[in-house]
């Protein structure tokens, strides 16, 4: 099942392994990226001493291509050019338009995936000559848009041309990997059945929330901008979908007062990042969280996953009437 994807990539598998934005995830990528997919590692709000500390360890764990990710909220310049110097096989960039970003890293040999949530913004992928699209669907977890991904994939594909599409949101075993594959998609990118990993770096009660969690459990939160980061100048708003918590819903009911407590909340927030302990206010998670019902080794997770998307194909197929 090796697409067009994987050679633009150097990965075996047509999978991705989501960046988990703050959370440290350098065991999770190591071990997607040995299972034949392509891990990734975040650099929201992470100092760059601990950034490259993690760069380092991932160098150690594999040798195969992985991804260092940046994200407008807020974007980082310093961790930017120290990801240049790095020379990861793959930057991957969300919520905002990267500009002459993506011609930097192709001067120093980094291909560029570029995730897009709406039609205007893959519009622009493919002008700024980006290597791989990620059209990502609603139902995702962290931060994202509002179209569905039955929609997203074969739209943003249409856009797309030449450029590989990889689908995400509402993705978590073969059968998803399958349907992105009808849809026209080359791969998938997996955030929430990853973190249900035995490698997620994550609190044990988080995977297991996942793991009890049905689709109405995940919610979109109204007071976005008044807890996380303000985006850098060139970011898309975007709007992030969590599981439910006290704290999600109180401030979702309240999104005014919100606003008007942002700085106590904001600084409520980076403390609680701090002390690891951001999973018990915005447990970033998608409506995938319904098709997750084990924590398993990512190896597992992506051979699982690619057994699975076979048998959906085949099974498709003998359906069919002849």
């Amino acid at each position: 099942m090796r697409t067009p994807l994987c050679d633009v990539l150097g990965i075996e598998v047509p999978i991705i392994c989501a960046p988990f934005g703050p959370w440290e995830q350098v065991e999770l990528a190591a071990a997607v990226c040995e299972a034949g997919g392509l891990g990734s590692v975040g650099t929201a709000v992470t100092p760059l001493p601990e950034a490259r500390a993690q760069w380092a360890r991932l160098r150690r764990l594999t040798d195969r291509p992985f991804a260092v990710n940046h994200t407008m909220r807020p974007f980082d310049p310093e961790a930017f050019e120290a990801t240049l110097a790095e020379r990861p096989a793959v930057i991957s960039f969300h919520i905002g338009d990267p500009g002459d970003l993506v011609a930097r890293a192709h001067e120093a040999g980094i291909r560029w995936v570029q995730q897009v949530f709406d039609l205007d913004q893959a519009r622009r992928a493919v002008e700024l000559g980006v290597d791989v699209i990620v059209a990502q669907g609603g139902e995702a977890g962290g931060n994202g848009g509002q179209i569905s991904t039955m929609v997203m994939v074969p739209a943003v594909v249409d856009i797309a041309g030449d450029i590989p599409v990889a689908a995400a949101g509402g993705i978590a075993d073969g059968r998803g990997l399958a349907a992105a594959l009808a849809l026209g998609a080359q791969g998938v990118v997996l955030g929430t059945r990853f973190l249900a990993s035995t490698e997620a770096a994550v609190a044990p009660g988080w995977k297991q929330a996942i793991v009890d969690a049905a689709p109405q459990d995940t919610v979109k939160i109204a007071f976005v901008d008044a807890v996380l980061p303000p985006l850098s100048p060139g970011g898309h708003p975007a709007t992030p979908r969590v599981l439910r918590t006290p704290f999600v819903d109180r401030w979702n009911a309240d999104p005014g007062g919100a606003a008007a407590e942002s700085v106590r909340l904001r600084a409520e927030i980076v403390d609680a990042i701090a002390a690891g302990r951001l999973h018990e206010y915005l447990p970033f998670t998608g409506q995938s969280a319904a098709l997750v019902h084990d924590v398993l080794p990512a190896r597992e997770i992506v051979e699982r996953i690619m057994a699975e998307a076979g048998e959906a194909l085949e099974g498709a197929l003998r359906r069919l009437p002849r």
